[in-house]
Formats: C-alpha cells, structure tokens, sequence
C-alpha cells in the first residue's frame, strides 16, 4: 500500500471530504486545507509528495500558490495536480507553465482522481533519459546521436525540428507540455513564432511516423504529451 504523503487545498468541505476518503482508503497519508495560506503552510511544513490544488480558492487563489511553490527551492520538487471547474483553458496551461505536473476537472470521478495521483508520482520517480541516450517507446527508436528515428525498425525522414519535438516529448512520456513550452524548449524563449506553428509542426510529425503517430496525444487546447 502506498504511504506517500498528499496534501488536498480545497475550500468545498463536501468535495474535501470525497478526496480525503477515498486517497485513505488507498492507503495514502492526507492532509486537507482550505485556503491558499494553509496550502503554503502546509506544503513547507509538512513537505508532501503531492498537492491536489483547487485553483479557485478564497484569498491567495491556486495559480498564486502554485507560482510561489515553483519558485521556492526547497519544496519546488512537490508535485502539483490542478483540481478546478473553470472552464477557461488559460487557467490550465498557465498552470502548467508555472510548473504544475497534471489537472482535473470537476465534475471528476475519485478513480480518475486517484489514477493521476498514481500517474504523478510514478514519472516522478522515473529518472529522466539524458539528451543523448536512445529511447525505445512503442514502435519506435530515437537515436539523439545519429539524429535518427526507427519506426518498426524503418528510417523515418524527420526535419531537425521535428525530431526535437519527438525527444523532448518521448523522454517525458505522460507529462503535459504546452505549445508555448515546446517553442521555449526547442528554440529558446526569444523565437519569433506563434503556438500554432507547434501545431503545423506536429501534424507533419505524425504524417512521417505512420501508425505509430498515436503515441502523439492532443490535450485539448492545451499541448501535446507523448503516450505513456
């Protein structure tokens, strides 16, 4: 069973309550606030493994707990799932630019709650590939060396930005990046490039890579992940 520690900031007692149920029930240890002030408490003091994040709280609101989380060095390792029911999907990806590793919206069932805890702390605990070592996913082989991708153990003529969209993507299987996150990452903050030009990108990725483009996955007005 499965002790890590999950911190839940919700201000709905009703909804606290479901949440705290049902992670003890799976064997983990919980603590729950209600406030923004509390969640920067508790995480500091505390020092739990997962923080289940409201983003509409009273007071300090989630998104502002999350920036100073991620900017604190001592705890900015603390995973965070974002728990909201706004609609807006700029709430989400400014949440995942901050450095948030998930979300969920409400209405949500606790397995689906629970399952991305799991999801969470599984990657977390998975050491990152480095640049240059060769990933095998799925059907495919990405040689970062040759500059080389296998697919069924065929070569796969990708551009060079193509194949860094596919690295960066495949060494963090199940992890969210935004499009604004790809551009920092392949090009550097300062690229002259709009979010949909990720998007171009991405359909001429999957054009080249056959049937094995599913490990590609669209999250919704968000970004891409690759499949874990």
């Amino acid at each position: 069973m499965p002790r890590e520690k999950v911190l839940v900031v919700e201000d709905e007692e009703a909804i606290l309550e479901l949440i705290t149920f049902n992670l003890t029930k799976e064997g983990y240890q919980v603590r729950g606030v209600a406030t923004g002030e509390e969640a920067l408490m508790a995480t500091r003091d505390w020092l739990p493994d997962v923080v289940l994040l409201d983003l509409m709280l009273p007071g300090v609101d989630g998104l502002e707990v999350c920036r100073v989380l991620k900017a604190d060095p001592a705890i900015s390792h603390v995973a965070i799932v974002m728990v909201t029911a706004k609609s807006e999907e700029a709430d989400v990806v400014t949440g995942l630019e901050l450095g948030a590793d998930d979300y969920v919206t409400k209405p949500f069932s606790p397995r689906v709650l629970i399952a991305r805890v799991r999801a969470v702390l599984r990657r977390r605990s998975v050491a990152v590939p480095d640049e240059t070592t060769p990933l095998k996913v799925h059907d495919l082989v990405i040689h970062p060396g040759r500059h080389e991708v296998l697919v069924k153990g065929k070569p796969a003529d990708l551009t060079h930005t193509e194949f860094s969209l596919l690295h960066l993507l495949a060494r963090r299987p199940g992890w969210v990046f935004t499009r604004n996150q790809i551009i920092d990452r392949l090009r550097g903050s300062d690229y002259p490039v709009t979010d949909r030009s990720v998007d171009v990108q991405v359909v001429g990725l999957r054009k080249k890579l056959g049937r094995a483009a599913e490990c590609i996955e669209t999250v919704r007005g968000v970004g891409y992940r690759f499949k874990e």
